[in-house]
């Protein structure tokens, strides 16, 4: 079940986010995530959307849509629990946040992942995104909506 965060979702989905980085990286430097010490401040009450995929009483999912601009959003934290990719969760998520951009009204929506994340890039582009832009690692991508 996707559905919005709750306040009460907070230390699950830190925790499955810096998991999943934890696992891409290889280490993990909590400083550089900020915005996971409080979800609700950094991204709902600032004009974003911040949803969860829930099992069995279990966050297993996250995504996000923030404003980048006037008709423009850009989705981050997708992040899906290891035992649980492969299962069509990072498209069922990625889904909910083109239908909420369009439901927001935005005409453009971006993304970014790292150029050797080969799932994400595949999710991406399998789901409409069409990169624009390559630099330091990160491939930058759009989908006009």
């Amino acid at each position: 079940m996707i559905r919005p965060f709750q306040p009460s979702d907070q230390s699950a989905v830190q925790a499955l986010i810096l998991t999943g980085l934890a696992e891409r990286w290889g280490t993990l430097d909590p400083t550089l995530n900020p915005d996971l010490h409080d979800i609700h401040s950094s991204y709902i009450a600032s004009g974003g959307a911040f949803f969860v995929v829930e099992e069995a009483g279990v966050i297993i999912g996250t995504g996000a849509l923030i404003p980048e601009g006037p008709g423009v959003g850009r989705i981050v934290r997708v992040s899906v629990s290891a035992k649980q990719r492969g299962h069509g969760l990072g498209r069922a998520i990625t889904e909910q946040l083109i239908a909420e951009g369009q439901r927001r009204g935005y005409h453009t929506l971006l993304v970014e992942t790292n150029d050797d994340w080969y799932s994400a890039l595949h999710l991406y582009q399998s789901c409409g995104f069409i990169p624009y832009d390559h630099r330091d690692g990160d491939v930058h991508m759009k989908m006009v909506i």
